[in-house]
């Protein structure tokens, strides 16, 4: 189960130096992120051959969720760490919500032209166009395609390819602007916790 969670790691690609980028499809891609407050609505992801459903919620600055429909699995941002939690185990297991492609969506500012986010590649078709994302500095561990649709701009799908060239794809369906979230639910009840960084510890 804990595979998932690095579903949404946020990898890095080799920069192509040969890439063109059109920034009138970052500026577009840039401005519609930044208009969004909250997003809510129904996922599919597809990985190694598996298929995942479940419910997409967020809410700028630093807030996600994620519920997986038919696996004991939940992904809860609180604006700082992305925990994931293991219902079967009741464990959790936390890392920084800046490793996360959603960590991107939620940022209180978001920009993809002078800040630690590198597009290096941009594309598009009739009805959608594709921006080709890493973090600067962190070149060669996997890159992330995120796909907007074009009219109006809205948040499609992202593509997670890691260092060992293992694709994940998550497409959303039917997202709506949402903020009125309940006062808890981008939180988590009381469990131990597995942390990456300093061992077990306790989340309240």
């Amino acid at each position: 189960m804990k595979k998932i969670l690095f579903v949404f790691l946020l990898c890095l690609s080799v920069f192509n130096a040969n890439a063109k980028v059109d920034n009138s499809l970052v500026v577009s891609a840039e401005k519609y992120l930044n208009s969004v407050t909250g997003l809510h609505g129904a996922f599919t992801q597809i990985s190694n051959g598996k298929t995942e459903k479940g419910i997409f919620s967020m809410l700028r600055p630093g807030r996600v969720r994620l519920d997986y429909k038919n696996a004991p699995i939940q992904l809860i941002s609180d604006g700082k760490d992305l925990y994931f939690y293991d219902k079967s185990l009741d464990q959790i297991t936390t890392v920084p919500l800046t490793s996360t492609p959603a960590g991107i969506l939620v940022r209180n500012k978001i920009d993809l032209q002078n800040a630690d986010i590198n597009v290096y590649e941009t594309s598009s078709d009739k009805n959608t166009f594709t921006l080709k994302m890493n973090l600067k500095g962190q070149e060669g561990l996997g890159h992330m395609d995120v796909v907007f649709d074009k009219s109006p701009v809205k948040l499609k799908s992202w593509s997670v390819v890691d260092a060992t060239s293992t694709k994940t794809d998550v497409v959303f369906n039917d997202l709506k602007t949402k903020t009125d979230f309940g006062k808890n639910y981008f939180q988590l009840s009381r469990h131990k916790t597995t942390s990456t960084n300093d061992g077990d510890d306790f989340y309240d």
